[in-house]
């Protein structure tokens, strides 16, 4: 894996994230299946709870979970009549009245690897006392995580459990992130079923070249003197720049300062991070009116005075990116078929995982406990969750 043996891997104590980070694609396959022999039973919940006046879609998780909600919602809001938000858990617990509304019918979707959050928990009980129409859909990777136990006799709730293989080992999320971001976007575009399948198969495949280097390998990278990390992107690829910039953040144990933003936004002061170890990621986009944005700020960090190195991902090989970055990668030289953004953002997501995982070894991080003194923990520890008692 990676140009290192299962027992280099091992010694570094980083064979269950490297193992996680390559294994995906054929988990996708594993969740695509899943999907298709609950076909019947998940159109049946999603459509009885659609059908409704004014309903509201919140997508919600912490940290890695709630990006998920951040990459899906713009592809979905772009094609359906429904409005769908994506709340972080953590802002729901502790500013509920904010966000829940007692008398709009909620359909509740939490994202959780683990499912032993104490703000998934929390989210969902809330949820329940606040809200007089609600009902959920828990996406996990563990089938005997608390949020499972608490709801497994609810028939307001539909349950979709993640491969076994996708409960991640190691600190970071990688295969659980892909697994439920890969889910999420298909159960709520059924009718497209088919036509998704079909992109899923060219992303499993267009994956594996990702992970065998057949188009570029981001090593070159670490041969660059960096100690800032930018990741921007627009619309889906915000969303996919924050978890970018999470996992080489986590990964590296804050060796690596990141930032994520939007290509508008990072002129507005954000562009203040920028020095002579700093690289700049941006997500390019497949959308032409969007993509003009891009390239104006693709062009002009290029051509600012400074020696921080640009790095631009995009579907489709572009002439016109390549000469404006230091690195252009890309995923074909031609039109690839793959027209749904959320889909897109998760083989771009590989390059910022094998980035964040290579660099975690090159800074002499034990990937898979990036924290060995428990400042941070794989499940988060030390939050009290406190009784509401509002109105």
């Amino acid at each position: 894996m990676f140009g290192l043996s299962v027992d280099n891997w091992k010694k570094m104590n980083g064979f269950n994230t490297a193992k996680e980070i390559y294994q995906q694609p054929e988990i996708w396959s594993e969740c695509l299946a899943t999907i298709e022999k609950q076909k019947t039973i998940i159109e049946k919940f999603i459509n009885e709870n659609l059908n409704k006046n004014n309903i509201r879609v919140i997508f919600s998780g912490a940290g890695t979970s709630a990006y998920i909600g951040d990459i899906i919602t713009p592809e979905l809001n772009s094609k359906k009549n429904y409005i769908f938000e994506s709340i972080p858990t953590t802002d729901i617990v502790a500013n509920p009245q904010d966000y829940l509304k007692k008398d709009i019918p909620t359909l509740l979707v939490s994202f959780a690897r683990s499912g032993n959050s104490p703000e998934s928990i929390a989210a969902y009980d809330l949820a329940n006392v606040l809200i007089d129409d609600v009902n959920h859909i828990i996406i996990t990777c563990n089938e005997e995580g608390e949020l499972i136990n608490i709801s497994k006799n609810d028939e307001k709730v539909l349950h979709l459990i993640m491969p076994e293989e996708s409960n991640d080992k190691g600190f970071a999320m990688t295969s659980s992130f892909s697994c439920m971001t890969l889910v999420a976007s298909l159960i709520f575009d059924m009718e497209c079923f088919e036509k998704n399948k079909t992109q899923i198969f060219k992303m499993i495949d267009l994956g594996r070249d990702i992970l065998e280097n057949k188009y570029m390998n981001v090593d070159q990278l670490l041969d660059i003197d960096f100690e800032r990390v930018v990741y921007l992107g627009s619309g889906s690829l915000y969303g996919l720049s924050k978890e970018s910039g999470l996992k080489l953040l986590e990964l590296t144990r804050g060796k690596v300062i990141t930032l994520s933003e939007t290509p508008l936004g990072f002129r507005h002061g954000p562009k203040s991070m920028l020095n002579d170890r700093t690289l700049v990621f941006i997500y390019i986009s497949d959308d032409e009116y969007s993509r003009k944005y891009e390239l104006d700020l693709l062009n002009e960090l290029y051509n600012d005075k400074g020696a921080h190195r640009v790095i631009s991902i995009t579907s489709k090989y572009r002439e016109e990116i390549e000469i404006a970055s230091d690195y252009n990668f890309y995923l074909t030289d031609d039109e690839n078929d793959i027209k749904n953004k959320s889909l897109l953002s998760l083989l771009y997501i590989l390059y910022a995982q094998i980035f964040a995982l290579k660099s975690s070894v090159k800074l002499k991080v034990e990937p898979d406990n990036p924290n060995p003194y428990g400042l941070v923990n794989r499940v988060v520890k030390g939050v009290t969750i406190y009784n509401y008692k509002g109105e």
